[in-house]
């Protein structure tokens, strides 16, 4: 599995989709949300036995997550080749989320997943994200949330 079978694997324009469902997002938060979306691990990764945790993790720093303004950036990691979801939140959302809350969000997740609807599975988590980053970083009055952070997702 590489990059070119991830717009398959989603569908028809769900790329497009996704891209849209990020900035209609952003708009009624003052939180930054990254979807990255990879085929496989680095073959580094695959040696070493790293897990998809790890490289979440990883990216989370690479594609700058970690650097808004709020400390309010979430990654959310779909890792093809296995199936795995990592999501990754900085410590302005965090402390505010219970383990048990982002472990319910990613069940739910794999429930669609297994369906074969891995568009329906990100744009559930999408929601949820949005929602809680509405309720704890709602925008501010009279001023339109920065964009800090690319809307499209990331694929590798």
């Amino acid at each position: 599995m590489d990059r070119r079978d991830i717009p398959r694997l989603l569908g028809s324009g769900a790329l497009q989709r996704l891209h849209r469902h990020i900035a209609d997002s952003e708009r009624q938060h003052q939180g930054e949300i990254r979807l990255s979306i990879e085929a496989g691990l680095p073959w580094r990764y695959l040696r070493h036995d790293v897990p998809a945790r790890t490289r979440a993790i990883t990216l989370f720093g690479k594609l700058r997550v970690w650097d808004t303004e709020y400390n309010n950036g979430v990654l959310i990691y779909l890792l093809l080749a296995d199936r795995a979801i990592e999501i990754v939140a900085d410590r302005g959302l965090s402390q505010h989320i219970h383990p048990e809350q982002w472990q319910d969000l990613t069940r739910r997740m794999s429930e669609q997943f297994r369906q074969g609807a891995f568009e329906a599975g990100l744009d559930l988590a999408l929601d949820q994200v949005t929602a809680w980053l509405s309720e704890f970083f709602p925008p501010a009055h009279g001023v339109a949330p920065r964009n800090e952070l690319p809307n499209s997702p990331d694929l590798r």
